[in-house]
């Protein structure tokens, strides 16, 4: 790969540095969106069928999930990743680095998950509902049978905003030592007045939000088709 941004005229030192920087980014960004939704997507289902009139509805669960969750997701992620620098340094043991940086970059994201996933699970039909229940399902066979499964299609587009999302904090996170295009882009094309290397990792995040969508896009129409 640097070879190949040699040969398109980026200088040796660039390429390498570029190609590191987006390697980090694409595993900070996807492992932490991975870990959120393998915590945010039981957190969202727990809000939908906790609702009023659902099939396991508790107030006193919806709501205090639901404040937790909007009370987490009020704090800017600047902010956010420094008041977790202590949580990181107990979970990793540093705050610094590509691995230290998946783990604010998770956490803020799961609330986020849990409202997607919620937002998506809310447009089921009812009567999809109500006719499993009148066949004698459970709980787990509705989450599993009938609101997962019908989800799909938005919960991808989900999956691709949450990914989207996660690639401009990493951003944020590279300012502070996060690693990644971050971190290329404020310690060596900001502090040292390189605008080659602030457009090479401005063009390069607007490709990877691009594939994100795009990917996004396609399985969501493939999923939506194959329904039809």
């Amino acid at each position: 790969m640097p070879e190949m941004l040699v040969n398109m005229g980026i200088n040796g030192w660039l390429a390498e540095k570029l190609v590191l920087a987006t390697w980090e980014t694409i595993y900070m960004v996807l492992t932490s969106t991975v870990l959120s939704y393998l915590f945010g997507l039981p957190l969202g289902v727990i809000l939908v069928i906790t609702a009023k009139g659902h099939i396991l509805e508790s107030n006193v669960v919806n709501r205090v999930l639901g404040w937790i969750i909007n009370a987490t997701r009020s704090i800017p992620f600047i902010i956010f990743l420094i008041l977790l620098i202590p949580v990181t340094r107990l979970i990793v043991g540093t705050s610094i680095g590509t691995v230290a940086s998946i783990v604010p970059l998770t956490l803020a994201a799961i609330p986020f998950v849990a409202r997607l996933v919620e937002t998506s699970l809310k447009e089921i039909e009812w009567g999809l509902i109500e006719a499993a229940l009148s066949m004698g399902a459970n709980t787990w066979t509705i989450i599993s049978k009938v609101l997962l499964p019908e989800a799909k299609p938005s919960l991808f587009l989900g999956v691709a905003i949450t990914t989207i999302n996660l690639v401009g904090y990493s951003a944020m996170a590279g300012i502070v030592g996060g690693g990644g295009l971050g971190t290329l882009a404020y310690y060596y094309g900001y502090q040292r007045y390189d605008n080659s290397i602030m457009w090479a990792t401005v063009i390069v995040l607007i490709v990877l939000v691009q594939g994100i969508q795009m990917l996004g896009d396609n399985l969501a129409a493939k999923v939506s088709n194959k329904r039809r």
